[in-house]
């Protein structure tokens, strides 16, 4: 069936039409539309989108303007813009799950457990007193450099240079 065959059949809501039309444009609008959104599934997403949006919007399309394939292209080429621009799209592709990590922290006190889960503590034992306290309050305790010297009184360029040294201490210790 050619285009202009197509078009009135489309206009008046002939349901043929509509799997004819998604027949013969369905897979260069997925390939345009798969190309800006790589997750397939959101592609398969859009590409449904387009042909609604096609079907309901047929009124519209002006062929004095253009073919009836750039027009749909239009359309799917900003529609799959829409959802690469779309908060929940970005989100998404950002944040994973929590379900990936609610196992981790199950059971606070099983937490301090799995901190040291590499056995990396009987090292830092053998550090001396003051690289104990700093690697304590850094990495076991989750603090800031700045909230470390506060917390010790010390200068924060002094937190940093000590933390330096401890760490290479501890990589003498591993042999790293």
């Amino acid at each position: 069936m050619t285009q202009e065959e197509l078009i009135p059949l489309i206009l008046q809501k002939d349901e043929r039409a509509f799997t004819i039309m998604y027949d013969m444009y369905s897979k260069s609008l997925f390939s345009v539309i798969s190309n800006l959104l790589k997750e397939t599934e959101d592609a398969e997403d859009v590409l449904q989108e387009v042909f609604v949006k096609i079907w309901k919007s047929i009124d519209s399309y002006a062929e004095s303007k253009g073919r009836l394939y750039t027009w749909m292209l239009n359309i799917a080429r900003n529609t799959a813009i829409d959802k690469l621009r779309s908060k929940g799209y970005n989100n998404s592709q950002k944040n994973l799950s929590s379900d990936n990590f609610v196992h981790l922290l199950d059971d606070s006190n099983k937490l301090s457990n799995k901190i040291d889960t590499i056995g990396i503590l009987e090292f830092v034992k053998k550090l001396k007193p003051k690289c104990i306290e700093i690697i304590e309050l850094l990495f076991f305790q989750g603090y800031t450099q700045q909230e470390a010297a506060e917390e010790l009184s010390i200068p924060l360029g002094t937190i940093k240079t000590h933390n330096r040294n401890c760490i290479n201490d501890l990589r003498t210790y591993l042999k790293v």
